[in-house]
């Protein structure tokens, strides 16, 4: 049986959504997830994400577990309570028959994922990186993704390429240390036992 993971993000060129497939899949691989990875689908926008996986959900997939990979886009009271968070957030409905464990967050956003990696970060911008521009890593997950975001132009605005979404941001991605990040992120810490008995 397959897998399959929906993600937020790509854009809408194919070099764009190849950068995010790659992206993720380096960090997966990271996270011990080689020999048995999900096929990973680059939507573009969450909304797209979304519809996609609900499609999915609606034609009966064959697939072992098929999973939707988006941002939260602001604090989760629950973060096992998925489906609710997003239905509260975004008005999307819960497909029949899915359950939480289909939904995986980035709590709130990718940039709280790199934010928290502080030696990934150093390795990859070098001397002119600014660490005391980003939010600390205590309740990360809590942080509005605005601020997160802003954190990270900000450190790296000295820098030859400072932070921006696109393909250098999936590059940085798929350098993320997992260990790093289950420390500091209770999300992405469930994210990985989903996937650990999923897989």
């Amino acid at each position: 049986m397959s897998a399959r993971i929906y993600l937020e993000g790509g854009g809408d060129t194919r070099r764009a959504q190849r950068s995010c497939r790659e992206g993720f899949r380096r960090l997966l691989e990271s996270c011990g997830y080689k020999g048995r990875m999900p096929k990973l689908m680059a939507c573009g926008s969450r909304t797209s994400a979304y519809d996609d996986f609900r499609a999915d959900n609606e034609r009966g997939s064959s697939a072992g577990y098929v999973a939707l990979l988006v941002d939260s886009e602001a604090p989760v009271a629950d973060i096992n309570a998925t489906w609710q968070h997003l239905q509260r957030r975004d008005g999307w409905q819960k497909p029949p028959g899915a359950d939480d464990e289909q939904v995986l967050l980035m709590t709130t956003c990718m940039e709280t994922w790199i934010a928290a990696d502080r030696a990934t970060l150093s390795a990859y911008y070098g001397q002119h990186l600014q660490t005391s521009a980003l939010p600390p890593v205590v309740n990360l997950e809590n942080r509005d993704r605005h601020d997160v975001e802003d954190g990270l132009k900000q450190a790296t605005r000295n820098c030859s390429q400072p932070y921006a979404k696109g393909p250098k941001s999936f590059e940085v991605l798929g350098k993320l240390n997992p260990d790093t990040l289950r420390q500091h992120l209770p999300s992405f810490q469930r994210a990985c036992s989903i996937l650990d008995a999923r897989l």
